[in-house]
């Protein structure tokens, strides 16, 4: 086996990336996916970020000196001993031996904050939900599954604006591709499984081809999936917009574009094989389907099998 391809996915705390992740390993298969979250580097557990006065967003909380060495030994295929942080517990846990499998995924807040832990991606994602969009979904996520308020919340929220400001943010310009989950227009209704949302495609790695999804924006103005070019921190970049109320489809249009190119995805696209493709939790629990969320997450896979063809 040559050297694993490895993924990166950056953002905010609660911006999504542990849900676009899940699809992602389904669709290649769990037993080929290594994934690791960099909130196992903190440097300091719960306790000791509230006596000290840090929070987890900031470099120096973090031991990037060891996450981007690890991430060198990942590239060229070599074992790690990862240390493991409980979000449950807020301390940390027995360090685990991490043998690479075919894929790694890194999903965590400052993975693309050095030069030497950048080079080490095939695939860089950023994610950036509106703020307002991101803070409901971390009162969801923290009161459900970490045992917080919702006031302890929107407080953490506020505290570490200013190092999402300085650190986690600018990590943006560094990604090959943005992934911007929206509401649409003036519509309240918030549930995951009814949101558009915006691709940023820079042109650092080769994108499918979509220019055929150009002739039916052209026939159709009002259309659920639509190209355009835009500009992103000041550069030129193609701009794939998916509607939430796309249909299967039109939706199995550009899926065809991305088959034709990469036969493998084929398998993929039967939602009987990979059930977690575009699945997300409703506000009351239920699973939605979103063709948005499953489109992101095979164009991303779609990626991680070029850099494969390229690395043989």
């Amino acid at each position: 086996m040559g050297r694993p391809i490895i993924l990166g996915i950056v953002g905010d705390s609660a911006a999504g990336k542990t849900t676009l992740t899940r699809g992602i390993a389904q669709v290649l298969g769990l037993e080929n996916v290594t994934v690791i979250c960099t909130d196992d580097y903190h440097r300091y557990d719960r306790q000791e970020r509230g006596e000290i006065g840090i929070t987890a967003l900031h470099p120096d909380c973090n031991h990037l000196d060891i996450m981007q060495q690890h991430l060198s030994l990942l590239r060229t295929g070599q074992p790690i001993l990862k240390p493991v942080y409980s979000h449950k517990t807020g301390t940390f846990e027995r360090p685990q031996y991490i043998q690479p499998t075919k894929f790694v995924i890194i999903e965590g807040l400052l993975g693309y904050s050095t030069r030497v832990a950048r080079e080490a991606y095939d695939v860089k994602v950023y994610l950036a939900p509106p703020e307002g969009l991101r803070a409901e979904w971390k009162v969801k996520r923290d009161t459900q599954k970490r045992g917080y308020t919702p006031e302890q919340v929107l407080a953490e929220l506020e505290k570490r604006e200013p190092d999402s400001e300085s650190f986690i943010r600018p990590q943006r310009q560094w990604s090959d591709i943005v992934v911007s989950f929206y509401p649409a227009g003036d519509d309240s209704d918030r549930n995951n499984g009814h949101l558009n949302v915006r691709l940023v495609l820079r042109p650092t790695i080769p994108h499918p081809n979509f220019t055929s999804l150009l002739n039916l924006t052209d026939a159709n103005s009002d259309s659920a999936i639509r190209l355009g070019l835009d500009r992103d921190m000041g550069k030129p970049v193609d701009v794939l917009e998916v509607d939430g109320h796309a249909t299967l489809e039109q939706v199995s249009k550009l899926e065809h574009i991305l088959c034709s190119d990469m036969p493998y995805l084929l398998n993929v696209c039967d939602r009987e094989v990979n059930p977690e493709l575009g699945k997300v939790a409703g506000t009351t629990g239920e699973t939605l389907q979103s063709y948005p969320l499953a489109l992101t997450q095979l164009i991303i896979t779609y990626h991680m099998l070029k850099a494969t063809q390229m690395h043989q």
